[in-house]
């Protein structure tokens, strides 16, 4: 995680740009974000329409949601190279949402020309930058896209998971536990944290079958996903419990932050703790655990 303060991302929904209905709702919702999507959601005679519209919309962007905290709102643009991606920027750096998702990310420098775009546009550097990973030559290059998390001018933040164009491009075999996806999960995850970054799970199209959908939550979890990308608000539910800290975790994490704090452990680098050995970097992932369970009121 690149900001100081723990922002959860446990569940982020995709929202079409064209859907004044879904938008309408986002005050509503219990997801920790929402994407409103200008790119593959919206057709390309809607485009203009849907980009215009989105004014209106941060001009009153909620303050907070129903649990008192507010979505954090993101915008998917086109690519820089489309004929629309110019104007989806120029019209974000005035719109100034929290996030800027960019798709079809190949290399860096797809990701410092945006920069590049929103800085001379006097965009403030509240306005970050996440990136789909959603290519094979993403996959090649993922490393040194993710080094740019290192580097604050660089406004990324965050990669999301595109699976659905990685099956595409690949034509790897789609299976229930998304065996032959895994590995390429792993490999962005594993960037993602080489570059203090947060990493999304891709989406599960099918929003009906709510218990493999909770399957998928529960394995990406279990691989150290930050949360899932959503395309159904039925979904919420699931993911934000999936990628919440179990109250045994929670419970635990206190327990090995009270003991290094008690006056006898100071200058201690290692602990005997309930039969088990406990060291500083126990102490630092406790306090991270705890700090997402007070984000989320866990």
């Amino acid at each position: 995680m690149t900001t100081e303060t723990y922002r959860p991302r446990r569940s982020v929904l995709y929202i079409p740009a064209s859907n004044d209905k879904a938008l309408a709702k986002i005050a509503t919702l219990a997801c920790d974000a929402v994407i409103i999507d200008l790119e593959d959601a919206v057709a390309p005679a809607d485009k203009s329409s849907a980009r215009e519209k989105l004014a209106g919309i941060f001009a009153k962007r909620p303050v907070a949601n129903h649990d008192g905290r507010r979505c954090e709102m993101i915008v998917r643009v086109n690519a820089l190279a489309s004929e629309w991606g110019t104007d989806d920027l120029l019209a974000m750096a005035k719109c100034e949402p929290d996030g800027i998702l960019l798709p079809k990310v190949d290399t860096p420098r797809d990701i410092l020309e945006v920069g590049d775009v929103l800085d001379d546009n006097f965009a403030p550097d509240a306005v970050k930058l996440w990136a789909m990973i959603e290519t094979p030559k993403a996959m090649l290059n993922i490393g040194a896209i993710a080094e740019l998390g290192r580097d604050l001018a660089s406004r990324l933040t965050c990669f999301v998971a595109g699976t659905n164009d990685l099956i595409k491009e690949t034509g790897v075999l789609v299976t229930p536990d998304r065996r032959y996806l895994v590995p390429w999960l792993m490999q962005m995850l594993l960037a993602a944290r080489a570059g203090g970054l947060d990493m999304l799970d891709g989406v599960s199209n099918d929003f009906r079958d709510l218990d493999a959908f909770a399957r998928e939550c529960a394995e990406a979890a279990a691989m150290g996903f930050d949360g899932k990308t959503l395309i159904h608000p039925a979904q919420i539910e699931a993911a934000n419990r999936a990628f919440a800290p179990a109250p045994e975790a929670v419970a635990e994490a206190r327990a090995v932050k009270d003991a290094f704090a008690l006056a006898e452990n100071a200058g201690k680098g290692v602990l005997a703790l309930n039969g088990k050995m406990v060291e500083r970097l126990h102490l630092t992932q406790a306090e991270k655990l705890l700090a997402k369970a007070a984000a989320i009121g866990a």
